[in-house]
Formats: C-alpha cells, structure tokens, sequence
C-alpha cells in the first residue's frame, strides 16, 4: 500500500485497493465496493420482505386515531327504595302514518322517554314512561316515505336511531334529528337505501342488519340477498359492507327453518359481558315466505351465538302467541 499518496493518481489507488485487516497472524482484505453493494443488497432485501408481509385486514378494526367515548348507558343508573333505576327511550315506527298531515314534505316519529327499575333481587322490573312524548321531524324520505325509525342505539357517546325506508342513521341531539350516514343496500352498489332493523356495538364499531331473510315477492320468490348483509361503521362514519348470508342460514338452520322455510330478525344484540351475539327473531316458518300467511308466524326463540358462529344455540322463551311479535331485545348492565 502506498505510505505516502502524494498525487491524485496515488489517491485514487489507495482508495481503490482493499484495505487489510488481521486476525490473529492472518490479514483480512476487505474490499470497500463490495461491502457497499452487499449493503443495498440487505436493504433492498428488507424493504421486500416488510412489503409483502402480510397486514392486519380484521374487518372489526377500531380506528385508534379518534378518541372514543364507550359510555353506556348514557344517563348513570341510580339507587331508589325500588331498586336500580335506568333512563330509557323509545321511538316509533309508524310505516306509512309516518308523514306529516299539517307540514308538506315532512315525516315524523316520537321519542318516547321513561324509567326503568330494576329490583334489588333482580326479580321484578317497573317501567314509568314520561307523560309527553318527543316530535322527531326530518324532510328526507325515499319513495315519499321516511323517519320509520326502527331502533335506537348508543354509540361512541353518543344517541342514534335508523330508517329503515331511506337507510339513514340519525344523531338525536336537543330533541331534533341529523343525518349522519347513509347506508345503501346489499353491497353498497344499490340506488335503495338498507332497511335496516337492528343495531348493536362490538369492539368500538356499530352494526346494523337487516331482516336477515332473503328479499322476496309477495308469493315467497326469491329476488335478491341483500338484507342478508350487515354494515360495519366507524367512529368517523366509515361504511364497510359485510356478507352474513352463511351466518343467517347457519343460525336459522339450528333452530329448524333452512330454505324454503325462513327466519325474519328484528333485533340483533352482541354482548361485551357474555361475549355472545343474541338474537330474538321476530317470525319464523319451515314453510315458505306468504305475505298473508306471514302475519300469524311469530316466534317465542332466543338465539345466542359466540362471536365467530361456531357454537349457535337456541330456546324458547316464554309461551309462543302466534300474532304477538319479539320486536326489540336489551341489555341490563
């Protein structure tokens, strides 16, 4: 190696030739352009491997960049003589009587607000509703019919209800209601707004089905799928489409009525506590859909599912009445 490079010519050799290194009595050469290639080698290398590493595509991600408000329920419950006491609501579902007869363009529901007691001993329960109930107007509708609210929920601290005619989810604030996601229906590529009819909460994301059953004709033909899809929404009011059909068929089949016979859901729950989905069908047949006959098929099931539908389970509840329906199930925390 050259002790004392004195021109550019002698530099550049030096730089050039590779530089030695011992070990024990043995040198080491080293040379510099090969160490910096073998270096953006293992760069480049890693950079693939981080790429094609598979991500995490859960469908029931929580968007960690906003802060949610898992409060529930949103009023705290209090201790009386009689018991635990909760605040509750309810709204209506008035179908066609739903639009205004004094205002033009304008469709209407009514909240109606109460008390509920629990007993101390868990055996009894006292609801007291308030004496005046609370006007809902909105002007949106689809085919000159809106505002069938069909649920109420509370969601990221917050109270909303769905139409289940123009696939609107409400935010009830100071007793007024404001649109705050549409949902569409089947897949989202549908110019018919989802008719939603149940909504629940589970890992900090709101759910909202449908009847569950496919869409039929009058005389029971089967038209398409879509209420046999449910929406997943976020915090921000992002949308994500969600195909149930093998799970609706898995939890009607358990319980006896697969295709032709049918199972209509009206009330979808999941519970943190149990860690359960739960279910209170409102109609059920083994017969096919007859819209006529439909009418007197009410059911008295309790379905009860664990968060991936590999154990479905069922039972009756109470004595079966044939036109008396299970509309809406709720959590007690």
């Amino acid at each position: 190696m050259l002790s004392n490079p004195s021109t550019v010519h002698d530099w550049m050799l030096a730089i050039r030739r590779p530089t030695p290194y011992r070990v024990g009595n043995a040198k080491l050469h080293l040379k510099t352009r090969t160490v910096a290639y073998f270096m953006l080698f293992f760069v480049a290398f890693l950079i693939l491997i981080v790429n094609i590493l598979p991500q995490n595509s859960s469908k029931e991600k929580c968007d960690c960049s906003v802060e949610y408000d898992n409060r529930y329920p949103l009023s705290k419950p209090y201790i009386t003589d009689y018991g635990l006491t909760y605040k509750i609501a309810m709204v209506t579902d008035l179908d066609t009587e739903s639009k205004s007869k004094k205002k033009e363009n304008t469709w209407l529901s009514y909240l109606q607000t109460g008390n509920l007691t629990l007993s101390s001993d868990h055996s009894k329960v006292t609801v007291k509703l308030d004496k005046i109930p609370v006007t809902l107007s909105s002007s949106l509708s689809q085919g000159g019919r809106g505002m069938e609210l069909s649920e109420l929920v509370v969601y990221n601290g917050n109270l909303y209800s769905v139409d289940d005619r123009t696939g609107i989810i409400y935010f009830i604030k100071n007793n007024a209601v404001y649109p705050w996601v549409l949902l569409v229906d089947g897949n989202g590529t549908s110019h018919k707004g989802f008719k939603c009819e149940w909504a629940t909460v589970k890992h900090g994301r709101l759910y909202v089905g449908g009847l569950g059953k496919e869409w039929t004709s009058a005389e029971g033909i089967v038209l398409n799928t879509n209420p046999q899809w449910v929406k997943s929404i976020g915090p921000k009011g992002d949308v994500e489409h969600i195909d149930w059909k093998h799970i609706y068929n898995k939890i009607r089949k358990v319980s006896g009525y697969s295709y032709p016979g049918y199972m209509i859901h009206e009330s979808g729950m999941w519970s943190d506590v149990h860690q359960r989905w739960f279910f209170l069908p409102r109609r059920a047949s083994q017969q096919s859909y007859d819209e006529t006959a439909d009418e007197s098929r009410a059911t008295n099931i309790l379905l009860s599912a664990n968060e991936d539908f590999t154990d479905v389970d069922f039972k009756f509840i109470g004595k079966k009445q044939k036109t008396k329906d299970l509309y809406r199930g709720q959590m007690i925390n």
